[in-house]
């Protein structure tokens, strides 16, 4: 059976190879339905799917046409990435050092993120994270304890922490809320990230959420990131 994926490739594929070339418009739905021998529906899909990726542009009425896609950005703030991710897609060799694994008493910024008692167990992690053998972000996560048991306990954690909490844990992090915030320069982090010789290190504070796929908040986390190696951008668009 034919699915929506796989007349979007088929779509890409012609464009690619300009079949339908910038500015041209595309046959109507029902002969394009006709030619790839699938239902209207299956065909919608695959135009939605193009059009949300800046592909094609659709017009009630009038038509679809092939437009110049936008240039891919780096470090888009909508796609939610770990940080050993960024670093990758960076091209760079990634490396770490646990600063603290363990558990300790939730404070109240914890406790209303996560909609837990203040006071309560939470699990602390806490890493420096490398890029070329040059720290460049220092991780703090906090989990609640009765989510995340003692599988920190069970097995030395290191790597893709969204990676250890499936597997381990069977939280599937979904989503997140996250803020970016300027820290103080007396941050006891930001000190963490200076750079020898160099006059000041600018660092940007990325406070996340994280949700599991019910919308269960189970990860809060403090990302304190070098702005000198790392880039966020977001595209907006006027409706």
């Amino acid at each position: 059976m034919i699915s929506y994926q796989n007349i979007k490739q088929e779509i890409e594929k012609m464009i690619d190879n300009s079949f339908w070339k910038v500015g041209q418009k595309l046959p109507s739905e029902y002969e394009l339905a006709k030619y790839f021998n699938v239902s209207r529906e299956t065909l919608r899909a695959a135009i939605k799917l193009l059009e949300q990726e800046g592909k094609l542009l659709v017009k009630h009425g009038v038509g679809t046409f092939v437009i110049k896609p936008l240039p891919m950005i780096p470090s888009r703030l909508e796609l939610l990435q770990s940080t050993g991710t960024m670093i990758k897609l960076a091209g760079l060799t990634e490396a770490e050092n646990k600063e603290m694994v363990g558990e300790v008493q939730c404070t109240k910024e914890w406790a209303t993120a996560l909609s837990i008692a203040e006071g309560s167990t939470v699990v602390k992690l806490e890493r420096i994270r490398y890029a070329d053998g040059e720290a460049v972000a220092y991780s703090i996560n906090m989990m609640p304890k009765e989510l995340v048991g003692d599988a920190f306990e069970a097995e030395d954690f290191s790597g893709s922490l969204f990676s250890f909490l499936e597997n381990r844990c069977k939280i599937h992090i979904a989503r997140a809320d996250t803020e970016l915030v300027v820290p103080l320069k007396k941050d006891k982090y930001v000190a963490r990230l200076q750079v020898e010789k160099e006059e000041e290190t600018p660092v940007i504070l990325m406070k996340q959420l994280h949700y599991d796929e019910q919308n269960k908040e189970v990860l809060y986390s403090y990302d304190y990131l070098r702005n000198d190696i790392f880039n966020f951008w977001v595209r907006r668009e006027r409706k």
